[in-house]
């Protein structure tokens, strides 16, 4: 039997184990769809570094008016934040060295460390991110890293996985990095294989947003659901992202 190891992002206020007990339904129905070609789903479910406070979470009621205490922390957590005035987004190499670490906790001895991605909503955004970091060529050439700033991070998650790129990235409500200094992980287009799950309900990352990051992947696999800003958990959608794993890994 071969493993696969797939890293497994949360949405902007969730965290690792709350977005793994919101996908657990999936998670089974994956390893009995892999089962009978002999590949078990090794998920891993990394909680984002940037813990939020009540203000930051949608839809916050104060404890003033029937809501919550501002002084207790809530279980929720950013991957990066976006600066409200210039469009940047702060913390988000905290965000991809939370990614490395996983990655290479999850190297044994001269293994590699994960095979694929998934996430959600902001997630999402992250998943192609690092995918497009880790991208190598044919010719064994990596992704070229337009801003120092990114550089860091970008050789980080790169050497957590023995400079291997990911087979590929699938998005649940995702969209494109929006500042201009991360355009060099879309130009050229990310080449690594994807999958883009839609909700057609969708009115948090709306479609047009979600469509931008389809346009920037090459060649990418589009599946709309009937519903809003969630993880379609039942069978019916499973099956897509089970047949998309099975041919990127084997």
């Amino acid at each position: 039997k071969k493993e696969v190891r797939i890293l497994m992002l949360h949405g902007y206020t969730q965290s690792g184990p709350l977005f793994r007990a919101k996908t657990r339904a999936l998670e089974k129905l994956l390893a009995k769809a892999l089962a009978p070609l002999n590949l078990v789903p090794a998920l891993l479910y990394p909680t984002a570094p940037n813990r939020l406070s009540p203000h930051d979470i949608p839809g916050f009621v104060a404890a003033e008016e029937g809501g919550a205490d501002p002084s207790v922390e809530p279980d929720s957590w950013a991957w990066f934040r976006r600066d409200e005035a210039n469009g940047t987004y702060r913390h988000l190499e905290e965000g991809m060295l939370r990614l490395a670490e996983t990655i290479a906790s999850a190297r044994g001895d001269g293994d590699m460390g994960v095979d694929g991605v998934v996430g959600f909503s902001q997630g999402g955004s992250m998943a192609a991110m690092l995918a497009a970091a880790m991208e190598v060529d044919g010719e064994g050439k990596a992704r070229e890293v337009a801003g120092e700033a990114d550089r860091r991070w970008v050789e980080a998650v790169r050497a957590a996985n023995g400079g291997r790129g990911l087979k590929f990235a699938v998005v649940y409500s995702g969209f494109s990095a929006a500042p201009e200094g991360l355009s060099w992980l879309y130009e050229p287009r990310v080449r690594t294989p994807t999958l883009h799950f839609l909700g057609s309900l969708d009115t948090v990352v709306e479609e047009g947003r979600s469509r931008g990051l389809v346009e920037r992947c090459e060649g990418a696999v589009v599946v709309v659901h009937p519903g809003g800003h969630y993880v379609p958990v039942s069978r019916e959608w499973v099956m897509p992202l089970a047949g998309f794993i099975r041919k990127c890994v084997e």
